[in-house]
């Protein structure tokens, strides 16, 4: 859980945005926010401070008067670094409050900096300054209407309200830190749970593929091949066809074989890639349906060059065109058209004759289209799928194909 990505984290401390050090990050709209409003009130009550400092009996020398407003405005200016040098500048701002009421207010504020940002020695070290100076000014610039002993214990009261709110305020940003902290750990874990929870079903998927379906393959495997082999007694056409059935689910064995493994691997980057089809292997597909008695009419037209993910794309829209006609329209015409290029997309058309007899559907999980849907999607194309008049099915597809760039690559899509 990162802060940094709310639409309120410019306005947290920097550093618990960040969570480094001070030194190293560039203020926040709050940081700058709350140094505005320090640096207009230390002006402001400095200010009042000084010209109260006139008043009381006897009143400060003329050199004293000077030397507040010399050394006092500079502390109020240094408000702006509190958070590079707290501790070197709280040091500074007490010892000049010795003699500066203007400085008095930076000294406070950088007493509260370091309560809220350094060690407890620091802090305890300049409270201890903070009261010796409070203590010299007492001496430096007395005031025969206030007693020395009441305005000493008022500089011990404000010293440690200062103090205690610093600290409350440390606490409250560790605690902030640690929850935040804890957040991301169980975010952190909660993603390892999960992602072993995908691996043990991508584990037990692949356990249940391999037991069920190379089990039934390796069967129609070795029925074929026997077909095949009393060649004499069932003819050639049979033999063809048993070969042909022989070649198809030696080929799936090998598929079934290769996506185990990747549902195995898991997605790491350690699993090995498949070769993905492109334009180039649709002759190929359609060759396959072709030889196991489908009649295909292909029309490529077009630059074979597309980007992979388009590509891939058009394949698998005519791989799963060819397999729903054979499942639900055997023996019948398949029309198959791909044609387009860069800067006017490309366009798939897949076109199976009704059948004359209701066929014997195949089995299914009817999640072919479904995924065809959601594949053609993150390209941006479009699906479309349905009987036409003549009670044919055609199965439609639009694909975004962008012109290439100036280097000659084709455009991202």
């Amino acid at each position: 859980m990162s802060t940094g990505g709310r639409w309120f984290s410019g306005w947290i401390p920097a550093e618990l945005d960040e969570g480094v050090r001070a030194r190293e990050l560039r203020r926040s709209p709050r940081d700058w926010a709350v140094d505005t409003v320090l640096f207009l009130i230390c002006l402001g009550m400095g200010l009042l401070l000084a010209v109260a400092g006139t008043e009381p009996t006897p009143p400060p020398s003329r050199i004293l008067m000077v030397a507040d407003g010399l050394f006092g405005i500079p502390c109020v200016v240094l408000i702006w670094w509190r958070r590079r040098w707290p501790v070197r500048l709280g040091l500074l701002m007490a010892v000049l409050s010795t003699f500066s009421s203007i400085a008095a207010v930076p000294a406070q504020v950088l007493l509260f900096t370091v309560a809220v940002r350094r060690p407890l020695r620091h802090v305890a070290l300049l409270a201890v300054i903070n009261l010796a100076a409070g203590v010299v000014y007492v001496v430096v610039r007395p005031d025969l209407n206030t007693e020395p002993v009441t305005s000493l214990v008022v500089a011990v009261l404000l010293i440690g309200a200062v103090v205690a709110w610093g600290l409350f305020a440390r606490a409250r940003y560790q605690l902030i830190l640690s929850l935040r902290d804890r957040a991301e750990r169980a975010e952190s874990e909660r993603n390892l749970l999960l992602q072993q929870a995908r691996q043990s079903e991508r584990t037990r998927i692949a356990r249940e593929m391999h037991d069920v379906l190379g089990h039934r393959i390796s069967l129609i495997t070795l029925h074929a091949g026997a077909l095949e082999f009393r060649a004499d007694k069932a003819g050639p056409e049979v033999a063809e066809s048993a070969a042909v059935i022989r070649a198809s689910a030696h080929q799936a064995l090998q598929d079934l074989r290769e996506v185990i493994g990747v549902l195995r691997a898991g997605d790491t980057e350690d699993s090995p890639a498949r070769p993905q089809p492109t334009l180039c292997d649709i002759p190929d597909l359609v060759a396959e349906s072709r030889a196991a008695g489908m009649h295909v009419t292909l029309t490529l037209d077009g630059d074979q060059g597309a980007p992979e993910l388009i590509g891939r794309t058009v394949y698998r829209i005519v791989q799963e065109g060819l397999t729903n006609a054979r499942k639900h329209a055997p023996h019948t015409a398949v029309t198959v058209s791909v044609a387009g290029g860069p800067g006017r997309g490309i366009d798939v058309s897949v076109l199976n004759r009704s059948p004359l007899a209701p066929p014997d559907v195949l089995p299914g999980a009817g999640q072919g289209l479904v995924g065809l849907a959601e594949r053609i999607s993150l390209t941006e194309g479009r699906l479309e799928h349905g009987r036409v008049s003549s009670g044919d099915f055609r199965l439609t597809a639009w694909l975004p194909w962008s012109v290439p760039d100036e280097e000659g690559g084709p455009g991202d899509t």
